[in-house]
């Protein structure tokens, strides 16, 4: 899977980050913990960096511990090979205070499938404080573990409001693509023909894959990826039209023919619709029902020189009307 590389912090603010992430996994560990929970601990543990600091994590809980029972004043114990990081001493601290009540289900782990069927629509609120918004022929899966966020896009459409959490980017990965974000509000579009992310508000960085610049998007701005074509075309939108299919109306404007049947497919999955090259970049402006996508297609003829034509297996294509 690709992604996208953080930006390196600071030496002081990793070290600060990798403590916090210790004391998460001790104060798990000491409760009952699930398969996969402990499977993500080894992982996690894995890095030399991580071993060494819920080593030290757990010697200071030992110290502490042994203060504790004593219950009367006492020096820690002197270890020269040690020197305690203030985001480690601040952690078992606060530790203390966790421990002395219940854990529940950790929030950091989440998994969970979406499968959104032909007409219809699905919101989720998710456990980090985002809202998931699914769109119609949709299928996606949830990946939240303790140290990212991940949505894989298998097909479809979804719009998300990213909780924002610096310590646990948000990743939409669409096939060999990948969305980056922090806190923001976007959507993403995995056609047939086409990959398109659309911002509402905040910025995503969008890598259409490994061989492609990661392209930078802001408030109103749209990316379209032709997987055909390996080109990416940026543009300006209104506030309105990003994820519009919310509301069950899309308006469009000089849309080229290709892009809307591309869309247009997402809503009729069945039987298959193709383009000729001949009028796949007409122009063409309009609405569309998302309920009654047959409507749009009965009126193409109306609106540009072309026909449309079913064959013997039910692929329905449109040409140029001669």
């Amino acid at each position: 899977m690709n992604r996208l590389s953080d930006i390196d912090a600071p030496d002081i603010e990793t070290s600060d980050a990798v403590d916090a992430q210790a004391a998460s996994w001790f104060a798990r560990n000491r409760n009952a913990t699930a398969r996969a929970d402990r499977k993500a601990f080894a992982a996690w543990q894995a890095v030399p960096a991580h071993a060494q600091a819920y080593a030290e994590f757990e010697q200071l809980w030992a110290d502490l511990v042994q203060l504790q029972q004593l219950n009367t004043p006492v020096a820690l114990p002197k270890r020269t090979a040690v020197i305690w990081r203030p985001a480690l001493a601040v952690a078992a601290a606060l530790l203390c205070a966790v421990l002395t009540t219940p854990l529940g289900a950790p929030r950091e782990l989440y998994h969970t499938q979406v499968a959104a069927h032909a007409k219809g629509m699905r919101t989720l609120n998710l456990p980090d404080g985002s809202r998931l918004y699914v769109n119609a022929n949709t299928r996606l899966r949830v990946d939240f573990s303790a140290h990212q966020r991940i949505v894989h896009l298998d097909k479809g459409q979804l719009y998300i409001e990213v909780a924002a959490d610096k310590e646990r980017p948000l990743y939409v990965q669409a096939g060999e693509a990948t969305v980056r974000v922090v806190g923001t509000a976007f959507d993403v579009r995995r056609g047939q023909q086409q990959l398109v992310v659309s911002v509402a508000h905040g910025q995503v960085a969008f890598a259409p894959d490994a061989t492609k610049p990661v392209a930078l998007l802001g408030a109103q701005q749209r990316a379209t990826f032709d997987y055909a074509k390996g080109t990416v075309q940026q543009q300006t939108l209104t506030a309105e039209e990003v994820a519009d299919w919310r509301s069950g109306h899309l308006s469009f404007r000089n849309r080229e023919l290709a892009s809307l049947i591309d869309e247009l497919s997402l809503y009729r999955p069945q039987p298959p619709l193709q383009v000729s090259h001949a009028v796949a970049h007409l122009k063409v402006s309009g609405n569309l029902d998302v309920h009654d996508p047959d409507a749009l297609l009965n009126a193409l003829p109306a609106l540009l020189p072309v026909k449309t034509v079913t064959s013997a297996d039910g692929i329905v294509r449109i040409e140029p009307r001669k």
